[in-house]
């Protein structure tokens, strides 16, 4: 079945821009991505857009579909009704590069803070060893492909351009989370990290970025929420101040 379908694409740079109609061809089975790749071929040459893999996998193709942040080419067209105007806006959290290109690097900069796992002292890449139960606690944080629609969604730097140097935003808080539950990292204090250089404190859990997640990690019940009551903990615990206090740590 084809059929003509209204699409209202954003246009411009970081200069400004506005909405523009076309009328564009569509085929049974198809994805909001093949539609704008037909736009480009047939109507818009110039259209900037970011793909990759064209399968959910590699996070590229995120933007605003009618208000709500998706990826282009896991949106069905069957999602919407013939008569239905599609809207298709890049993500309103990160600069406009062209069209429906963001800079995401606010991102990259987020990842390069974060210390990397380091080891016990003494144990060799070969003699890891960790239970089961272990793997599967921070496995589902790997699912992670980093279209960074979580990062989009989050009001705290979404609405506040000022947040940015200090919120590192949920992508970063599940990466501090899986380190923090990695049995064998003996590096930094990952729920410390997250308060002093994260701010993980200014997240107020609304859930918005778990309601996002194309992996359906549950960012905000099995990562933020952990690594903030760890934080109370070794914050305000007595019996953890008595233990740290101990052990020597401040």
């Amino acid at each position: 079945m084809t059929y003509d379908a209204h699409f209202r694409v954003w246009r411009g740079d970081a200069d400004g821009g506005d909405l523009q109609d076309f009328t564009v061809e569509v085929n049974e089975g198809e994805v909001v991505l093949d539609i704008i790749h037909r736009l480009q071929a047939t109507q818009a040459n110039d259209l900037a857009v970011r793909w990759n893999c064209k399968a959910g996998k590699c996070g590229s193709c995120s933007a605003e579909i009618n208000g709500r942040p998706r990826l282009m080419c896991m949106t069905r067209m069957s999602n919407f009704t013939e008569d239905e105007t599609v809207t298709v806006t890049p993500m309103r959290t990160f600069p406009v590069m062209k069209d429906l290109v963001t800079d995401v690097s606010f991102n990259y900069v987020k990842a390069e803070q974060i210390p990397a796992f380091a080891p016990p002292e003494g144990v060799a890449p070969g003699e890891y060893r960790m239970a089961q139960v272990d793997v599967q606690r921070s496995q589902e944080f790997r699912k992670c492909i980093e279209c960074f629609m979580c990062q989009n969604v989050c009001h705290v730097i979404r609405d506040h351009e000022e947040n940015k140097e200090a919120f590192a935003g949920p992508r970063f808080f599940i990466r501090a989370a899986e380190l923090d539950m990695h049995p064998l990292d003996a590096g930094t204090d990952r729920a410390e990290f997250a308060r002093d250089a994260q701010g993980v404190g200014m997240c107020n859990i609304t859930k918005c970025c778990t309601e996002v997640c194309p992996e359906h990690i549950k960012i905000t019940d099995n990562a933020i929420i952990p690594m903030k009551e760890r934080v109370v903990d070794r914050r305000y615990d007595p019996l953890t101040i008595l233990a740290r206090k101990v052990r020597g740590k401040k």
